[in-house]
């Protein structure tokens, strides 16, 4: 077996989830892949490259010792002049000591520019991720991300600051070196040289080999990190089922997967440099035998062979260094793909180019066609339930949607929607589990894109218009409640600017009995309150900024009762000159709404109020009552 046959067995599959959703090609170019970086170090290049030719001073200067050591034993020592040994003592210490200062002042201007461009790539990566579609935040573990701006990040700052610069700095001098080397004795330089081929064909090997571990090393980091933030976050969850040793148990086998790469990069790693080592010292050894002899003849002076022996000791560092540098230059390539992966994702288009298209046609040309198409549909409709103008209010024309991550062939979660919330309308969404309410609401704010069909508010197409402003129109509060390790205030304001009022409406009137009222901290996740306070207080930043339309996610589902009658009180007045899609799930939730869409297997199915519908439709008779034969398999989405 090669002394580079390293590579752990595959580790077992982790939990599901847990790993990247875009694994690299075996295969690629890690000067390539490095390259990419330029982009940030371009602002710092001109510290960068002094660093650099800094170092090689340094180097050099190291080199010149050896010519004052031959200077010396064939001169001074020779002829016994202690005087001369002396000035031959001093002047090997003050190089040294101008090496040393070099190296010290090389750190010094490298430190606060490379620093500098960790800082900017980890904000280029959050504001990229703060940008990328929800589906891409549903396919990634956080914990992978995570590790992706922390270690991987850290990683690079490593590499620039040091491998980067030694790959220069160590090859400019051996070259130097071998020159001096050759220069002083050519036959002694050519036994030196007699390993550089071999050591070229490992160093290929050891590339390749190492580049897989390290890659699979850095997922497993972020596998791991994405145990750890699930298991803290969900710590209740994990206590009150008493799973905290089958979750030790995970973690401890992700950790062993993770061990055993790790050795197998130090296998890989010992190999290589064993034999970089082994083979140098063996090239030396080789000359100094044949130089002694040399030298015994009289055919060398002992003072070029002690120059050729220093100068052979000291390339040895940079020579067998060669395998630690790779090593980190092939993590720090990894580490690049891993941050570009991420990076290379598309972001949310300000506009998504699909203001003409919708499901068997174009919305506008039909419209303009008499008599037949969606659009003279949509007209008379209008004009029959009394709405005015079609440019009224929030409408879906022919909208469906299917997740990017479905299996091929499968059914459309929404399929051909068609429904017209009028100005200052509320409009209640029911429909068993797994009938598409969730995805339709999140298809307003366009947290996912409609596949066809279209969605206009006031009649202008939700595509056409800048994300920001569409948001800027539209207030969404979701089933499950998310509140930001910030202060109430800063929770609430994200939505807008009156505080009060929105605390009000949501009679979220605990926050003045918190210890700091509106300025307490809330803690991770908000879950140092109740479910029912985290929702108030969810929906207080949804109707902060009086917003033109207005999307609740069953917004009351952890009230009592006696305090989702008084929210349902304020809610009218909200309401009233708000357009709103409202989903509920019980009667109380319903009777805020003007009208009742009643949404099943991915479609509307009635329209009508609450008493319409219970009289003349048997499955929403039957969801609003809890009886009867009706329901649906599959995940709320």
């Amino acid at each position: 077996m090669s002394a580079l046959d390293a590579s752990p067995a595959a580790p077992s599959d982790a939990p599901a989830g847990a790993t990247s959703p875009d694994p690299a090609p075996p295969e690629r170019s890690a000067v390539r892949t490095l390259l990419r970086l330029w982009p940030y170090v371009r602002p710092v290049r001109g510290r960068w490259l002094l660093a650099v030719f800094i170092a090689i001073v340094a180097s050099c200067v190291g080199l010149v010792i050896p010519l004052v050591l031959k200077w010396l034993v064939d001169g001074p020592v020779a002829a016994g002049d202690t005087r001369g040994v002396w000035l031959g003592a001093l002047a090997v210490l003050a190089l040294g000591v101008v090496e040393a200062l070099l190296f010290g002042f090389r750190r010094w201007l490298v430190a606060r520019p490379l620093s500098r461009v960790e800082a900017d790539m980890r904000a280029d990566l959050y504001a990229h991720l703060q940008r990328v579609p929800v589906a891409f935040h549903d396919r990634w573990a956080s914990g992978q991300l995570l590790s992706r701006g922390t270690t991987d990040l850290m990683l690079l700052r490593l590499f620039l600051a040091f491998p980067l610069t030694f790959l220069v700095v160590n090859g400019v001098t051996v070259a130097v070196g071998c020159v001096i080397l050759l220069a002083q004795e050519w036959t002694l330089g050519l036994v030196l040289l007699t390993p550089v081929v071999p050591l070229v064909l490992l160093c290929g090997m050891f590339e390749a080999r190492y580049s897989l571990v390290a890659r699979r090393s850095q997922d497993q980091v972020g596998d791991l990190t994405t145990v750890v933030e699930e298991s803290v976050l969900g710590i209740r969850i994990v206590k009150g089922f008493g799973r905290h040793r089958s979750q030790a148990r995970a973690f401890r086998e992700l950790s062993g997967q993770l061990r055993g790469t790790e050795l197998a990069k130090a296998r890989l790693l010992a190999n290589i440099s064993g034999v970089i080592t082994t083979l140098p010292e063996l090239a030396i050894g080789a000359a100094l035998v044949l130089g002694a002899v040399r030298v015994a003849d009289g055919d060398l002076t002992a003072g070029t062979l002690v120059a050729f022996l220093s100068t052979a000791l000291a390339l040895r560092w940079p020579v067998e260094s060669i395998g630690y540098l790779l090593a980190m230059s092939q993590e720090a390539a990894t580490a690049t793909e891993r941050f570009f992966e991420a990076m290379d994702a598309d972001r949310e288009d300000d506009t998504a180019g699909r203001v003409e298209e919708i499901k068997g046609g174009d919305v506008r040309g039909e419209d303009a066609r008499d008599g037949s198409g969606r659009g003279e549909s949509a007209r008379g409709e209008s004009a029959r339930d009394g709405a005015g103008p079609r440019e009224d209010g929030l409408r879906f024309e022919g909208v469906s949607f299917r997740y990017p991550d479905a299996e091929p062939g499968s059914l459309p979660v929404l399929d051909g929607i068609d429904l017209h919330v009028r100005p200052g309308e509320t409009m209640a969404l029911v429909g068993a589990t797994g009938s598409g309410k969730t995805t339709l609401t999140a298809l307003v704010p366009r947290l996912h894109e409609a596949d066809s069909g279209r969605i206009t508010l006031d009649g202008e197409d939700i595509t056409a218009m800048p994300r920001e402003r569409l948001r800027s129109l539209v207030s969404v509060a979701f089933e499950e409640p998310t509140l930001f390790s910030a202060s109430v205030a800063e929770n609430v304001l994200m939505g807008g600017p009156e505080l009060t009022r929105a605390l009000e409406t949501a009679q979220a009137g605990f926050v003045h009995e918190l210890p700091e009222g509106a300025q307490t901290q809330v803690g991770e996740q908000g879950l140092s309150l109740s479910g029912g306070q985290r929702q108030r207080l969810a929906l207080a930043r949804a109707v902060a900024g009086s917003p033109r339309f207005l999307v609740l996610d069953d917004p009351l589902s952890a009230l009592d009762v006696h305090t989702e009658a008084l929210v349902e009180a304020a809610l009218r007045q909200v309401l009233a000159d708000t357009t709103a899609l409202v989903v509920a799930h019980r009667p109380s939730t319903v009777l805020l709404a003007d009208r009742v869409a009643l949404l099943s297997g991915g479609r509307v199915t009635a329209v009508g109020t609450h008493q319409e519908l219970l009289r003349d439709n048997a499955e929403y008779a039957w969801l609003m009552s809890g009886t009867g034969p009706f329901g649906a398999e599959g995940d709320e989405r």
